[in-house]
């Protein structure tokens, strides 16, 4: 049974969620302030993190910093539920590196179709296998990423990403076609999220972001070595 944290201090709002978890399946834990939602984070180190940005004793950012910075919990994926709706607010908490951003009012459906979707990437790490192309070096058992023998810190979606693009290296993927892979969304409605991570990914490789090269009109290519 997988456990997911929800991180809420509206108590009406953190038992809805967690009733439609445990309807699912879930294992649930509740934290109703930032402190003790990073410590249950890292110390508990659930499969998932429901986050609520607008926190008593920490806010929700703060939270995510605290357990992207612990080894122990760094690679928890992580899902903002927040009342910030702004555009500038999505974007901030995607280039944060949070996986997922689903604002509120929302519909309990959407956000169990986003929990599913968010774990089963962090699971798809099949086989101990190394993918290697030229400056890129994937281990998939561990989803550790290395950028000329350095290790990379990338999220889970960040890898999965990154990976998608070079194993087809050579052929330029379709801004849909990557939403539906790596994100499972069925539209393009959702292309800020994939924008947004492309950036923060491109800042990790540094000097060797033109590798991840953008196809105008179509999305985005890993040129052939």
């Amino acid at each position: 049974m997988q456990t997911i944290l929800i991180v809420e201090d509206e108590r009406d709002i953190a038992d809805l969620i967690g009733f439609n978890l445990e309807r699912a399946g879930y294992k649930v834990l509740k934290a109703h302030d930032g402190i003790s939602g990073a410590a249950m984070a890292i110390h508990e180190r659930p499969d998932l993190v429901v986050l609520d940005l607008m926190l008593p004793e920490k806010d929700g950012f703060g939270v995510f910093k605290e357990i992207r910075r612990d080894p122990r919990s760094r690679s928890i994926p992580v899902i903002m539920l927040t009342a910030r709706a702004q555009t500038e607010d999505r974007i901030q908490g995607l280039e944060a590196g949070a996986d997922d951003y689903l604002t509120k009012p929302f519909s309990p459906k959407e956000l169990m179709l986003r929990v599913q979707a968010v774990l089963k990437r962090a699971d798809q790490a099949p086989g101990a296998v190394s993918v290697v192309h030229g400056p890129f070096r994937f281990e998939k058992n561990d989803l550790k990423f290395y950028l000329e023998g350095e290790p990379i810190d990338l999220t889970a979606t960040e890898f999965k990403l990154l990976l998608y693009l070079t194993e087809r290296a050579g052929r330029p993927q379709d801004r849909n076609d990557l939403l539906r892979s790596v994100w499972g969304y069925s539209d393009d409605v959702h292309s800020r999220t994939l924008d947004t991570h492309m950036k923060r990914l491109r800042q990790k490789l540094g000097g060797h972001a033109s590798l991840v090269e953008t196809v105008r009109g179509v999305g985005y290519c890993v040129p052939a070595i």
